[in-house]
């Protein structure tokens, strides 16, 4: 280590500490209920949600990449994987032919519709009901500076 480097003070030792935690425990209790619920990863259930937000349900593979920071090839494998259960499909666009579209499809909804009710009070209960409002907008806007240093232009930091 260069003896310019400085290490992480207590502070933020302890807040790093915290974090990393987090980023473990999290997605595995989250991807842990999701697979008891219908085989699903977290990571699934996103870009399906990503999905029924979208207008017509329906959003190009590279806009749906930027929704769930995923890669193209991740995202692609994904959604062939949630083809096979009928849930999604992959459409060409009628404006240009190079753009493929991700679209959810009824039985997509139906089973997200299905499972978001527990999603979100498992979410709440985990996150959410420990916390106050005040914590609720110091994580937000804390994400959204941590995002921000890690890529100016994800679609999160202007979601409209």
């Amino acid at each position: 280590m260069d003896e310019q480097q400085a290490w992480l003070n207590d502070e933020e030792r302890e807040a790093w500490l915290g974090l990393q935690s987090l980023f473990t425990l999290l997605p595995g209790v989250l991807d842990t209920d999701l697979q008891g619920l219908q085989g699903i990863t977290l990571f699934d259930y996103h870009m399906l949600a990503m999905l029924s937000e979208a207008p017509e349900r329906n959003l190009s593979m590279t806009d749906l990449a930027a929704r769930t920071s995923a890669s193209l090839s991740r995202l692609s494998h994904v959604v062939k994987k949630l083809e096979a259960r009928g849930w999604v499909v992959r459409l060409q666009s009628k404006e240009d032919a190079r753009v493929k579209i991700a679209s959810l499809t009824t039985k997509g909804w139906d089973v997200l519709v299905q499972i978001a009710p527990h999603h979100v009070a498992t979410v709440r209960s985990l996150v959410f009901d420990s916390l106050d409002d005040k914590d609720v907008k110091d994580l937000s806007r804390i994400s959204r500076k941590i995002v921000r240093a890690l890529d100016e232009e994800h679609w999160i930091l202007d979601p409209a």
